[in-house]
């Protein structure tokens, strides 16, 4: 039997500021899969908060500097994801990232953003499966390479572990762009079954799914006004497919994670 997927929200009078509240959190998580997944090697680094286009996060070593002189690495991890994919993909981004940091301090990191064979090698070790594409199947090395969760693996469990406590992530960017939210629903963590955070946050939380508005093209920066804001989110989480072989277009609306053929001319639904 599935475990019931649910986030717990404080009352706001019991809320601590906004900042310390994220960034405790995500220094939470960094300990604890380093503790169990790395056996607490892996030395402090800075987490920050980046939208960089197409990328759900990155390393960057040696990156910040103190006044004696001693410099931290980066771990960058783009919160625009945060609301439109399951918690388990952003913990994966984490732990994605913290085998850059290992290889880094440890093994031999491919020139520039290639992901090596060592690092490939890591990332399985830790219950993570290397995939170009998310998916079964993808490449394991090259430049761009993503991840899913590995069944029956360390990852999982720990991560498990996490979830299963009183952790949280708190705050959510509003804005993410449907091509994140799409990303959320193709999740291979939308498959795993028996524990929590296999879906995204604005699908488990009604008031957090009233509060935000995907949007076309890229997510909203300072200063930019809401004139491409799509629809928001409402509280059934519905999506619009449509069938795109069909003259004129035949739409339905249905929760996310449908897979729709159509009965005329055979071909699949897309959302819209």
């Amino acid at each position: 039997m599935d475990m019931v997927n649910t986030l717990h929200f404080p009352a706001e009078s019991a809320r601590s500021a906004p900042t310390s509240e994220t960034y405790s959190e995500l220094q939470l998580a960094y300990d604890h899969f380093n503790t169990r997944l790395f056996d607490g090697q892996l030395p402090q680094c800075l987490i920050t908060l980046q939208r960089e286009r197409r990328t759900c996060g990155y390393f960057s070593p040696d990156r910040f500097a103190s006044l004696d002189g001693s410099t931290t690495d980066e771990i960058a991890i783009n919160p625009a994801y945060f609301a439109a994919v399951p918690i388990i993909e952003t913990m994966q981004t984490l732990c994605h990232e913290m085998v850059h940091l290992w290889q880094h301090h440890f093994g031999t990191p491919g020139r520039g953003r290639y992901h090596n064979e060592q690092w490939a090698r890591k990332m399985e070790s830790i219950g993570l499966m290397p995939s170009s594409t998310g998916q079964p199947g993808g490449k394991r090395t090259g430049d761009m390479v993503a991840d899913y969760a590995i069944t029956g693996g360390r990852f999982l469990a720990v991560c498990q572990e996490l979830l299963t406590s009183s952790f949280q992530l708190s705050w959510y960017d509003r804005f993410p762009t449907l091509d994140q939210v799409r990303l959320g629903q193709a999740s291979m963590a939308t498959q795993i079954t028996g524990m929590q955070g296999t879906k995204s946050p604005m699908e488990m939380a009604p008031a957090l799914a009233e509060a935000v508005r995907p949007v076309r093209g890229e997510t909203p920066q300072a200063g930019d006004g809401a004139a491409d804001l799509a629809a928001p989110v409402n509280k059934s989480n519905r999506l619009k497919y449509t069938c795109n072989g069909c003259e004129p277009a035949i739409s339905v609306w249905g929760k996310p994670g449908l897979k729709i053929l159509c009965g005329e001319c055979g071909s699949a639904f897309e959302v819209v």
